[in-house]
């Protein structure tokens, strides 16, 4: 029988069974800056510090908005950032003639070492092909997954961004899911919706968060046939879909009515999709402030498990965004965007134990806290959009 589990309402985020939460203020020593952190129970959780001078970047590249984010099985950090959300004043050398000393924009992939050094940087619509006049390469770019063959996966959610891309690691083309321009709704088995996300499923299946048009998970399998698709409670989806192009001012209105994290159906930004430990899937329906966990059964049919709410009553840009779990799976840390933490959660049983950081500008804090990995040594990296706009590494000193 599915249950649910549930962050602590507001009046009691910071307290839990009776012990009260013990933040820690940033403290720096050297490059390394202590990070907030409240622990909700007597169990020991994973403890941080924040590298502030991670990562080495480059003296004349300035960094975007970035919605991806992926730890390959090196352990070097991918990020996905959007070289279209910075203005003039960000990029003078960019500009004809420059008008600055500093800075240009950076490419929109960047792979970077566990230490912090640039090792590649690409990106644009040279790397991918037009398909009847139109550029395959997404206008707003969104969402990065890295496969166990080092493969790289772009989603988009700007205009007519209905196509995810598979690349090799030095950005060639491969493959596409979907196309540019074209969508067709929830039940449509071709087109897809503004993919958010992209995780692996069943043997050689690609799991798609297709969440900013439609409302949906749909998979692939390595010859581009459709699999499966599901809604919330791994239902049908619904036949609901966003009336036009999306864009970041809807992320944060409440003109929905506020979170539902009731709702039959998901709202209407499916945000994350992640395959944790026991092969679970995990589903951010953020803007119910919810996450959906489901498996796949023997018939190879979805099946939902349970639901995890996490401070049901946060409005606007709404709670979960990310999903990323200890190298040990003990541990699953999930980022909520507007309350900017990162929580930390048993990885089996759900429970509640702790979050690290607050919102914030300086190291360790987060604004529009978009996503969330792990590395083989523990250490967490999370990055930013809208205006915070940047990756962050924060290194494991343990359990404690």
């Amino acid at each position: 029988m599915a249950f649910r589990a549930s962050a602590l309402g507001f009046a009691a985020t910071f307290m839990a069974a009776g012990c009260e939460a013990a933040p820690t203020e940033g403290e720096a020593s050297g490059a390394m800056v202590k990070v907030r952190t409240q622990q909700f129970t007597d169990r020991p959780i994973p403890r941080f510090e924040v590298d502030a001078a991670w990562p080495d970047l480059p003296d004349d590249l300035m960094l975007g908005q970035i919605p991806g984010l992926a730890v390959d099985g090196n352990d070097n950090v991918w990020i996905l950032q959007r070289p279209n959300s910075l203005g003039f004043s960000d990029t003078g050398l960019d500009q004809n003639p420059p008008i600055a000393v500093c800075c240009r924009a950076a490419p929109h992939v960047m792979k970077f070492s566990q230490e912090g050094a640039l090792l590649d940087a690409w990106g644009g619509e040279e790397h991918a092909p037009k398909i009847g006049g139109v550029s395959q390469w997404p206008a707003n770019v969104h969402g990065l997954f890295v496969d166990a063959e080092n493969t790289i996966w772009i989603g988009g959610n700007g205009d007519g961004d209905h196509v995810v891309l598979n690349l090799t690691s030095d950005g060639e083309f491969i493959r596409s899911v979907g196309r540019r321009k074209e969508t067709a709704g929830n039940f449509d088995r071709d087109t897809l919706g503004n993919p958010a996300d992209i995780a692996p499923g069943g043997e050689g299946e690609i799991l798609i968060a297709d969440g900013y048009i439609n409302k949906r998970i749909i998979g692939f399998d390595e010859a581009g046939e459709f699999t499966r698709f599901w809604g919330a409670y791994a239902a049908s989806p619904d036949d609901e879909t966003r009336a036009g192009a999306f864009d970041q001012s809807q992320a944060s209105s409440n003109a929905d009515g506020g979170a539902d994290p009731e709702s039959k159906n998901f709202g209407d930004i499916v945000h994350c999709v992640v395959k944790g430990p026991n092969d679970r899937i995990y589903v951010c329906d953020r803007r119910n402030n919810r996450l959906q966990v489901f498996q796949t059964g023997d018939d190879g049919e979805t099946v939902f498990l349970q639901d995890i709410v996490f401070a049901p009553e946060t409005g606007g840009i709404r709670t979960v965004s990310d999903v990323a779990f200890s190298p040990d799976n003990a541990f699953m840390y999930v980022s909520d965007m507007m309350n900017g933490q990162v929580w930390i959660l048993d990885a089996k049983t759900y429970e509640f134990l702790g979050a690290i950081g607050r919102n914030g500008r300086y190291p360790g804090e987060f604004i529009w806290l978009h996503s969330v990995d792990v590395d083989s040594d523990g250490n967490i990296y999370t990055t930013e959009v809208n205006t915070g706009r940047r990756v962050q590494k924060f290194v494991f000193t343990g359990v404690k």
